[in-house]
């Protein structure tokens, strides 16, 4: 096996897993589950005005 082979296939599959993880992201079943995330910052300062 030579260098550049794996070099080629070590690529590979970095952009397979990272095309992987960017459907994972993106997928339409996690999207509730992300812009609940995503109000989580504003939600602690409710919380701390009403302390």
């Amino acid at each position: 096996m030579d260098i550049n082979l794996l070099r080629a296939v070590i690529t590979v599959l970095s952009l397979l897993a990272f095309i992987g993880i960017v459907w994972w992201a993106w997928g339409r079943s996690r999207q509730a589950r992300f812009d609940e995330a995503a109000r989580l910052p504003f939600a602690d300062d409710d919380i701390a005005r009403r302390s």
